[in-house]
């Protein structure tokens, strides 16, 4: 491992999921400039209006609601069950999937349209083989 690579810092664990240097990571969407629809990913088509070459990079906001829900009780070996796997519909626009946290797994203790925020941590201590820890979004109920 050079130490050039592992000196990198983390690195996101989706392309959406920026790092800018100095600066807090931030998920980023695209925003049609003719109907303002906002999708996670580049695209070069609109898919609400068919606009074509109109969208722009936007910041999306670490507020939302939680949109819908599911309680995870099997995975992949090595991943802690259950958890909350969560929509979440971001506020000024946006979806987005990830993992709702700081929140019991019990359908009594989960609201739809509950108030969220999204929070950036350490992506399960996974690590690429240059020693560089992954950062990744998840959610947690607002306080």
């Amino acid at each position: 491992m050079s130490e050039e690579k592992a000196a990198q810092g983390p690195l996101p664990v989706v392309p959406f999921l920026k790092l800018p240097e100095g600066g807090d990571p931030y998920l980023e969407g695209y925003k049609c400039k003719s109907c303002s629809a906002i999708y996670l990913g580049e695209r070069s088509v609109c898919a609400k209006c068919g606009t074509r070459d109109q969208l722009e990079p936007t910041r999306l906001a670490n507020t939302g609601t939680l949109y819908v829900y599911s309680i995870v009780h099997r995975s992949f070996p090595g991943i802690e069950v259950p958890y909350v796997s969560a929509i979440v519909d971001l506020d000024g626009g946006g979806t987005v999937k990830g993992n709702l946290i700081n929140v019991e797994p019990d359908p009594e203790k989960i609201e739809f349209g509950m108030p969220i925020e999204v929070v950036y941590k350490d992506a399960l201590g996974r690590k690429d083989r240059d020693g560089n820890s992954y950062l990744s979004y998840f959610f947690q109920p607002r306080s």
